[in-house]
């Protein structure tokens, strides 16, 4: 499993970012806090605290470089 750090912190880049990852097969989560919902649910999405970033859990190693590739312009940028 790889954990990589994403802000989705408006409507547009939640839908952007949904539509990305719905073309990935394989389970994909994001965790904020104690929420876990599916990074391919809108609403899942929609019910965290989109805030501060969150996490995106990926669990299938072998496209997790693609993956990260694909959401390169959603990281989340230390401060």
């Amino acid at each position: 499993m790889i954990t990589h750090s994403v802000c989705i912190d408006s409507m547009e880049k939640i839908m952007r970012f949904v539509s990305i990852m719905n073309t990935f097969h394989g389970r994909f989560d994001l965790v904020s806090g104690c929420s876990a919902v599916s990074a391919k649910s809108m609403m899942g999405v929609f019910s965290l605290d989109i805030s501060r970033p969150v996490s995106l859990y990926i669990y299938n190693d072998e496209s997790a470089d693609t993956v990260l590739k694909a959401i390169s312009a959603f990281d989340a940028v230390s401060l």
